[in-house]
């Protein structure tokens, strides 16, 4: 079986029926309507009472502000006649009656409405009193002594107290004003002391004439409340009997807290409005909810052998991977799992073939993701062309595939299918107008009648893959007991590292002295890291560092590595210091503001910093990566290429790389006098380089036959084991040393320098 074919309906998938429709949609469905709709009238219902709530408080509120403004506005409106000179003069003298009632009696009553007007002398005795217009004997205060005489009292105490804070920021003196009842009627009663305004009349304390003005409550007030505030039916009762039904009221009480009685008046309820507003509009929207949701309902019934087909077509996608239609991961256990069991009662077993695309991210890279997509496609048809029918195909994502060998008799019929896949993949692939070429790495195992279950076998084809890749890809491994021993080993390095990363002590820095080509000068080092392990000895970079970068060290290790670099070249002034970089580490953003403060503290300028990178890394480098390579140059740090020459780039890319210089892969040099093209790869590479203003420097000369043919090509510099190893950090001082007492010295090939050297 290849990609598998599309489930078919079974029989009477696409027939329904009307009675189990009504049941299970139409009821239910009419149920919640019914539902939704008795929600939404309970919530119009409880939003109308909430907002005519909110509008009687917000009256009340306006009843309470309106007394209020209106007790601070009598105070104001008093002080207009008794902070005034002329009034205590003519107090005091008494004798101008018509002045005192013009002034301090009906002028108030014409001018603000005041109802009454008393005025006492020091002694509380009443000397003058008025009733709107008409003067009255003041003997008529005796009515309303009860109510004033606790007010006046209160006003001589704080003049006699002679407190600041007692008088209002809109008030020129001290007074007292509260709620009563004042013959029959609902009154503000405020008292104001006659007192000088420019200070020149002198007078005791206590010994001032009070005013006292009084404003019902009852009459034009609550007409101009009622217009002002559109207050209907406005009145005053002095109990809650009198209060009508329908009506709502505000009570009215003085300082003390007692009840005088009760302002009344017919609500405005604008949510009762709005609920009868809204209702034959909410009815209407409710009846065409329902013909919609019926008309809904019919089409529903009549689609529903569409969507049946359209659930088959969503199960199909499901189990398929989307860009090749290949059996997904989930079909793939499916499959397995059923080819597993039928090798448990049939011959025969099951072989599982793990398929890993060599080389696929440079395509991407290269060609864009469209001709990735395009490639994983064609591999996908030619897979399939190569399996049997019995077989299963499936793509897990990405450029991983993985095939199911149902009935399995031989092993050697599974390694000829792979032999097969991996000639086939040999075969160039025609991928927009070009030619691609790619490899493939394979790893299988194989269950026989009662061997590994289905995880055991995905392990196995997994390590076996995990193998193909470390033997140089492009063929094909199957499993043996060994590799877990490998896995086994790999883990323990992985221990070990983090344990010398805690520990210290293993790792070391090293330094390969780098000399010009031609006068043999010492002109920098390049920083090598060296793992001593105390059990198993010199463990090769090659080893540990990939392990590192997978298992999340590189940073650490990285940034270590560079902090010693930049310590000990501090020191070694005009020499250069060169430092391999993962590209791992360029992903972070904050890396070149690390670097620069690593050298600040190290004190080593950026114009003496080379980072090493490889092709890969300079040419693979979206993103934050080519930020952070842009802000480095932009700081003075020279960056080198390493290994040139081994990469996916070509010699025409070298012009587009943003380098200082590159280094020539030790391949090239060690073919020198060997192989007539890479003598001119190395002089292509060095001309182009010459041309584009770059540097180059010669990796792992070892022979001085090497070395003159580089000085012949024109290479700026070399390094290798014909000069010196690599240094430990006293004898590369030593080495530094030497240059400094001669400015140019002869260097001895590994002679003393040699005997200096540590692990190299």
């Amino acid at each position: 079986m290849t990609a598998g074919n599309e489930p078919a309906p079974e029989p009477g998938q696409n027939q329904f029926s009307t009675r189990g429709f009504i049941f299970g949609r139409v009821v239910p469905t009419l149920i919640l309507a019914a539902i939704v709709s008795a929600a939404a009238v309970l919530l119009l219902v409880w939003s109308t009472r909430e907002a005519d709530r909110f509008a009687t408080e917000g009256q009340r509120r306006l009843f309470n502000m309106a007394v209020t403004d209106m007790t601070e506005a009598i105070a104001h409106e008093q002080e207009s006649v008794t902070f005034w000179d002329d009034s205590v003069l003519k107090l005091r003298d008494g004798t101008d009656v018509e002045w005192i009632d013009g002034n301090l009696g009906s002028w108030l009553s014409t001018y603000f409405g005041h109802d009454s007007v008393y005025v006492l002398d020091p002694e509380n005795r009443p000397v003058f009193a008025s009733e709107g217009t008409r003067r009255l004997p003041p003997q008529v205060f005796s009515g309303v002594a009860a109510e004033v005489l606790p007010l006046v009292e209160a006003v001589r105490a704080l003049r006699r107290k002679a407190d600041p804070s007692d008088i209002g920021e809109k008030m020129d003196s001290v007074g007292a004003s509260d709620l009563a009842i004042v013959r029959g009627h609902p009154a503000i009663v405020s008292a104001k002391p006659v007192i000088s305004d420019t200070g020149t009349i002198g007078e005791p304390l206590g010994q001032e004439f009070v005013h006292v003005a009084v404003r019902y409550l009852d009459g034009s007030f609550l007409e101009n409340l009622g217009e002002r505030y559109l207050f209907r039916d406005l009145g005053f009762v002095t109990d809650t009997s009198g209060i009508a039904s329908g009506l709502q009221s505000f009570a009215l009480a003085d300082d003390g807290g007692t009840t005088l009685g009760y302002f009344t008046w017919r609500p405005m309820l604008p949510g009762q409005a709005v609920f009868r507003n809204l209702m034959p509009v909410l009815a209407g929207l409710c009846a065409i909810a329902i013909l919609g949701l019926c008309l809904f309902l019919w089409l529903l019934y009549r689609r529903s052998a569409a969507l049946s087909a359209t659930e088959a077509r969503m199960h199909y996608m499901a189990l398929h991977d989307t860009l090749t239609g290949l059996p997904n991961r989930a079909m793939f256990v499916t499959r397995l799992e059923r080819a597993l069991r039928s090798s448990l009662s049939g011959p025969g077993g099951t072989a599982l073939l793990y398929v890993d695309l060599d080389h696929f991210k440079r395509v991407n890279d290269t060609l864009g993701h469209p001709a990735g997509d395009r490639l994983i496609q064609e591999v996908g048809n030619r897979l399939q062309r190569l399996i049997r029918e019995t077989d299963t195909v499936a793509r897990f994502g990405g450029d991983e595939f993985a095939i199911v060998m149902a009935g399995v008799t031989e092993e050697a019929h599974v390694l000829h299918l792979c032999e097969r896949i991996v000639d086939s993949a040999r075969e160039p692939f025609s991928i927009e107008g070009n030619q691609v070429f790619i490899g493939v790495s394979i790893g299988y195992a194989i269950a026989w009648s009662g061997g590994p279950g289905r995880n055991e076998l995905v392990r196995r084809a997994d390590v076996a893959l995990y193998r193909a890749k470390s033997l140089g890809r492009n063929r094909c491994v199957v499993y043996t007991q060994d590799m877990d021993a490998l896995l086994q080993e790999r883990r323990r390095i992985e221990t070990d590292l983090r344990a010398a990363l805690r520990a210290g002590g293993q790792l070391a820095v090293y330094y390969q002295p780098i000399f010009a080509t031609r006068s043999r000068v010492l002109t920098g080092f390049e920083a090598l890291l060296r793992w001593n392990h105390p059990e198993r000895g010199a463990i090769s970079p090659e080893v540990f560092i990939p392990i590192a970068e997978d298992i999340g060290l590189i940073e650490e290790i990285g940034g270590w590595v560079m902090a010693e670099a930049c310590r000990t070249a501090a020191g070694w002034p005009g020499l250069t210091i060169s430092v391999n970089v993962s590209a791992l580490e360029l992903r972070d953003p904050s890396y070149a503001s690390r670097l620069a403060e690593l050298m600040g503290n190290a004190g080593l300028p950026a114009e003496r910093l080379e980072l090493e990178l490889t092709e890969s890394a300079m040419i693979d480098s979206p993103g934050v990566h080519a930020e952070t390579l842009q802000v480095l140059r932009r700081m003075g740090v020279r960056l080198v290429i390493d290994d040139f020459g081994t990469g996916f780039s070509n010699l025409g890319r070298l012009q587009s790389l943003e380098v200082d210089r590159i280094k020539i892969d030790r391949s090239f040099i060690q073919a020198l006098g060997r192989s007539a093209n890479d003598a001119a790869i190395v002089r292509a590479i060095i001309d182009l380089a010459h041309a584009t203003v770059l540097e180059t420097t010669a990796e792992g000369v070892e022979t001085e036959e090497q070395n003159a043919q580089i000085d012949a090509l024109g290479c700026d510099s070399v390094q290798g084991f014909l000069f010196s190893e690599a240094l430990s950090r006293e004898h590369a001082c030593a080495l530094v040393q030497a240059r400094a007492r001669d400015a140019a010295p002869e260097v001895r090939l590994c002679g003393p320098v040699g005997d200096m050297a540590g692990p190299g």
